[in-house]
């Protein structure tokens, strides 16, 4: 991947060619990011550049056999590194065992897909979706040996950790000297999404780097570029499978204000209409039900939701839920300019701002993010989206 085909962030483009142009290369830097604002993608740009045989004009060439290699994730002296566990392609291997290798078929074709995935995305592509993951001993191990040998193209070797703060507390002690000192011209590449979460030992050897959000205006640009706008719209059929996931411009536009500044976000979003309506429609269900205190059916509510197929959809109702509650916390107060929002869901909270209590926001938000901790924790779904249910019935009814 080349600097050129990421939107935005001119500054830090030119912040870290200027790193390696200067050679002050840090021999590990921590990535911080909003899932899915690209810092994967940046960090594969300044792997290639610094591998390119013939950089030039601030990136790398792009035609060379080192950015060819780069291109495809194939080079030799480019290791990636992210959390694991047993699941539907691991056999008989136990957790302990297993590492990054026995899933990177399936990580670089999401990786070469979209640079831009979420973590969500990664789950099901490796088939770990519903289940909890982390960075094991035997990682540190492999990883440890793999850097003890000499560059295979002798050049730089780079490791791509992606979500370090998942890292067992034994497998960081293993990984500290290796990190304090690493192997000449290796760089890591640290990628998280909770910089908090990360173990201070480890945070505190790397340069920070904070990926932002991207503005409305290179939102909208990168998702013109990926194929998601521009067509006029005497052009654009809806119902044509070649124009089904394009977006008019000033849809493109629209999209760009609601994902918080995540092309990894809203690329999802787009690919997954149906569940961001079946979300919705839920919401209004479960809310005017509750408004109306038809407890049962707000109840019918909680059991497709404690359905659903995996943790991560249950979660992201919940994301969706918080979401749809911002909004409607901000219109309340005057403030309809900052919910981006988009026509349909504005109408939907114009709506219920008028009816609900301005209190019910502030009292619900702790509740979901409660839930949110308990899905992770595996705790029966169904006591959880029934106590849900009734904490939001309890606040909907006090002023």
């Amino acid at each position: 991947m080349r600097f050129a085909d990421i939107a935005g962030y001119d500054a830090l483009k030119k912040a870290l060619v200027g790193m390696a142009d200067s050679g002050r290369v840090a021999h590990a830097m921590l990535l911080y990011e909003n899932d899915g604002c690209g810092a994967l993608a940046l960090s594969l740009a300044y792997a290639q550049y610094l591998a390119c045989e013939h950089p030039h004009d601030g990136d790398s060439c792009g035609h060379c056999p080192a950015c060819n290699r780069m291109a495809k994730l194939i080079h030799p002296d480019l290791h990636f590194v992210f959390p694991t566990n047993t699941g539907s392609k691991s056999g008989k291997t136990k957790a302990e065992n297993i590492t990054s290798d026995l899933y990177m078929a399936d990580f670089r074709t999401l990786a070469l897909e979209n640079p831009w995935f979420l973590e969500p995305q990664l789950m099901e592509a490796i088939g770990l979706e519903g289940k909890s993951w982390d960075v094991n001993v035997a990682e540190a191990k492999e990883l440890s040996r793999v850097l003890a040998l000499t560059s295979i193209e002798g050049g730089w070797k780079f490791v791509v950790f992606y979500l370090p703060e998942t890292l067992r507390l034994e497998a960081a002690n293993k990984l500290l000297k290796l990190v304090e000192e690493p192997p000449e011209k290796t760089l890591f590449l640290f990628i998280t999404h909770q910089p908090q979460k990360v173990l201070q030992t480890i945070f505190s050897r790397c340069q920070s780097l904070r990926i932002p959000p991207l503005s409305v205006g290179e939102m909208a640009a990168a998702l013109a570029s990926r194929g998601y706008a521009g067509r006029p719209a005497d052009a654009w059929n809806p119902t044509s499978p070649e124009d089904a996931l394009r977006l008019l411009p000033a849809d493109a536009a629209e999209q760009a204000r609601v994902c918080g500044g995540s092309l990894g976000a809203a690329l999802y979003a787009l690919r997954s209409g149906d569940d961001s309506r079946q979300f919705e429609q839920w919401f209004e269900q479960l809310v005017q039900a509750l408004l109306e205190n038809r407890l049962l059916d707000a109840w019918a509510v909680g059991e497709q939701l404690a359905a659903l197929s995996s943790r991560e959809k249950q979660k992201a109702f919940c994301i969706f839920v918080s979401d749809m509650l911002r909004k409607i916390f901000l219109i309340q107060r005057r403030m309809d300019g900052l919910s981006y929002a988009t026509a349909s869901r504005g109408e939907l909270c114009r709506s219920l701002a008028g009816r609900l209590p301005r209190n019910f926001v502030p009292r619900l938000q702790p509740v979901l993010d409660k839930t949110v901790y308990y899905i992770d924790r595996n705790v029966n779904q169904k006591v959880l989206f029934t106590d849900l249910i009734n904490r939001m019935s309890i606040n909907i009814t006090r002023a």
